[in-house]
């Protein structure tokens, strides 16, 4: 049986969840919306960056994050800048299917990561992503782009939003041109922690 289709992302408070530039990515806003993961053991054992760290319940829903996604989905945008900033064992370790009109063959990279280039769409992406997930759910990875065609789609099951107590005032915003008219939603649970508020949602379409 296939898996959930979803999306976890941080968002700020005024509702953006990326600088409108990559070049921005690692700039103190970016630092600030997700200071909250970057300080949990799971994260940054995964990535590489460093022992220690909290094992909380934040940590928690990390972890779980990162077990349940057998593979995933991202636009061209992302993986441009992530190519950029990634380990050399880029931190997925599952199969990445990557939406774009570049023709490239597979890039494996260690520990078990494989991008994949998809160019008929996100339909084909996300048929390739779950037949590789086998029973396991398929991560929508982003950016907002791809998220948005998702979800507009009627292609995402559920979502987890990290809200964070930050204000960008401009940037890339999650929930631009989102079709809601079509699109309700069930909020399934919520968990304050001291650095963010975990919401988690369902998608229904009317």
């Amino acid at each position: 049986m296939a898996g959930t289709v979803f999306f976890s992302v941080s968002m700020s408070l005024d509702g953006y969840i990326a600088p409108e530039s990559s070049e921005e990515l690692m700039g103190q806003q970016w630092m600030e919306l997700q200071q909250w993961v970057f300080r949990q053991r799971h994260f940054r054992e995964n990535l590489k960056i460093g022992t220690g760290g909290e094992e909380g319940r934040d940590n928690d829903i990390v972890r779980e994050t990162f077990e349940r996604t057998g593979a995933s989905v991202m636009g061209k945008r992302m993986f441009d800048a992530g190519e950029r900033m990634w380990p050399e064992e880029a931190p997925f370790h599952t199969p990445v299917f990557v939406v774009t009109h570049e023709r490239r063959e597979p890039w494996e990279r260690p520990g078990g990561t494989t991008f994949h280039f998809v160019n008929d769409g996100i339909g084909s992406a996300l048929d390739r992503a779950r037949e590789a997930a086998g029973d396991k759910d398929v991560r929508i990875s982003g950016g907002a782009d791809v998220i948005l065609q998702y979800l507009n789609a009627g292609l995402i099951d559920e979502f987890h939003i990290a809200l964070s107590p930050v204000l960008f005032g401009a940037g890339v915003r999650l929930f631009d041109d989102v079709d809601a008219e079509r699109i309700t939603l069930q909020l399934v649970g919520s968990e304050p922690s001291p650095k963010t508020t975990h919401l988690r949602y369902t998608v229904h379409m009317r």
